[in-house]
């Protein structure tokens, strides 16, 4: 019986081997053919900041991107935050989660590859009534049976259907490996620019504590001013309203501030009470002077959001396949080797034994369309998942397109900034040149340092937007994830 059952399964892994595949072999859609990201070529550097924002940064076609991109910001207490939101983040720690539970899938359903075979243990007490002949061979009517079997049962992959099942299920696996991909780049870009925004809010609360502090002594100095009789209420009024103007813009800028405090607890894995020791200032960041420009047809490769939508399309090309072997003939084989006795202690004695072996073939005739249909769905979805993955691609190269003008726009904007500072301080120095010589009033020289603060003010938002996008550029171009060591493993077991 042994060797009837070995040459049945060894026939049956045959036909299922030699068995054809149904449904499109998937093909990775074409990469895109465009030369870059823009009508006309981008500059190669950006404009150079006079001081405080940096230098002109060079960008450079095909510059690979280090795993830990964040660390070309030099900043030590950056570095160490990231390393703790990558311990503790309960988003990563999920993603992580669903990627060993979706290979576990793949493992589950490379099992229908194989037979199934169970065994079983039926002890009974049985009794026949008495106008019925008694199957015992004692003719008793009232006996104990005992029955020991192994079932083996086995349907051979003809069609591929399960094969197919396999492919789309590893493809899952590997849409899920680059959706942890997506959420670790978005982690510690998240991270990175929430210390960025710190840090041009302290900086920015700095600017405008200066002036309201300045407007306190001008309000002084028009109260002086109006008890001998020089200043009107009207003067007065004005400069009052001028201080709660400026008084009024603190809580604002305040709240935000302990806002990017929360979120970064937040990112860390912390609770909002739990202190954060770090405090993140502009001058603590150092801007990377060389920015990497990867070509269209790299970009698709480097990108966790356009791999996982390339992966989707995989599974949905593999779903036609079981689709189409959904609708096709199936066979399967059982045999069951077993034992059964009224004694159990003559369970296994010669002449017990029993077995049977047998087959089957299926073919659906009339199901009121229901797996005609299912296969249309499945070809829809394949055509959905293409307009999908195209939308991706173009949605990833528009992000590098915008963060590239941005990049250079805002050291446009970083220089003008810059100079209208300059502007406003040698104001400010003039002024105060002047009162010493008793040309100009104290007031005038106070109005010259406000506009000085406020110049402070739209400095640091305007070095806090070159930070922020050139990150922002890190993070459209994929985050150079290919080059950690702690990359999730995309092989199967």
């Amino acid at each position: 019986m042994r060797a009837i059952t070995m040459n049945l399964l060894a026939c049956a892994m045959t036909i299922a081997l030699g068995g054809c595949v149904v449904g499109p072999d998937y093909k990775r859609p074409d990469t895109p053919q465009a030369k870059g990201y823009t009508p006309t070529p981008l500059p190669a550097a950006t404009d150079t900041a006079p001081v405080g924002g940096g230098n002109a940064q060079r960008l450079v076609e095909g510059m690979d991107i280090p795993g830990q991109w964040w660390t070309l910001f030099h900043s030590e207490a950056l570095n160490a935050l990231i390393d703790d939101a990558l311990k503790h983040n309960a988003d990563l720690t999920a993603a992580k989660a669903g990627l060993r539970a979706a290979w576990e899938n793949v493992y589950a359903q490379r099992g229908a590859y194989f037979p199934v075979v169970t065994t079983g243990l039926n002890p009974t007490r049985q009794k026949i009534a008495k106008d019925l002949a008694s199957p015992a061979a004692s003719g008793e009517s009232m006996y104990s049976l005992t029955t020991a079997q192994v079932s083996v049962s086995y349907t051979p992959d003809l069609w591929g259907g399960n094969r197919r099942q396999v492919e789309s299920l590893m493809a899952q696996a590997d849409a899920q490996r680059f959706e942890l991909e997506a959420t670790y780049l978005t982690l510690t870009s998240n991270v990175v620019n929430a210390a960025i925004q710190e840090a041009s809010l302290r900086a920015q609360i700095a600017a405008q504590e200066q002036i309201v502090a300045s407007q306190q002594s001008i309000v002084d100095s028009f109260q002086r001013q109006h008890a001998l009789g020089q200043a009107s209420d009207l003067d007065v009024a004005a400069q009052v309203a001028a201080l709660e103007q400026s008084r009024a813009a603190l809580p604002p800028l305040q709240k935000q501030l302990s806002q990017q405090r929360d979120l970064l607890a937040a990112l860390t894995g912390r609770m909002p009470d739990d202190q954060i020791d770090a405090k993140f200032e502009l001058d603590g960041l150092q801007l990377p002077e060389e920015l990497p420009v990867s070509l269209p047809a790299s970009l698709v490769n480097q990108r966790p959001d356009v791999r996982a939508a390339d992966a989707q399309l995989h599974a949905a090309s593999a779903q036609v396949g079981v689709a189409i072997a959904n609708r096709l003939p199936n066979v399967q084989i059982n045999a069951t080797l077993g034992s059964a006795s009224t004694k159990a202690s003559e369970l296994f004695h010669g002449g017990s034994g029993f077995w049977n072996i047998g087959g089957s073939v299926t073919q659906p005739l009339f199901d009121g369309g229901n797996l005609k249909h299912k296969q249309r769905a499945a070809e829809a979805a394949y055509q959905q998942s293409i307009a999908t993955y195209r939308s991706t691609v173009i949605a990833a190269a528009q992000n590098v397109a915008d963060v590239l003008h941005a990049i250079q726009l805002d050291a446009t904007a970083l220089a003008a900034t810059q100079r209208a500072d300059s502007a406003a301080q040698h104001s400010f120095d003039v002024a105060q040149r002047q009162l010493a010589l008793g040309d100009v009033s104290q007031v005038a020289m106070l109005n010259a340092l406000v506009t000085r603060q406020q110049a402070l003010m739209a400095l640091a938002q305007a070095r806090a937007g070159r930070y922020s996008d050139t990150a922002a550029l890190f993070q459209a171009l994929g985050g150079g994830w290919w080059h950690r060591d702690d990359a999730a493993v995309s092989k199967a077991k």
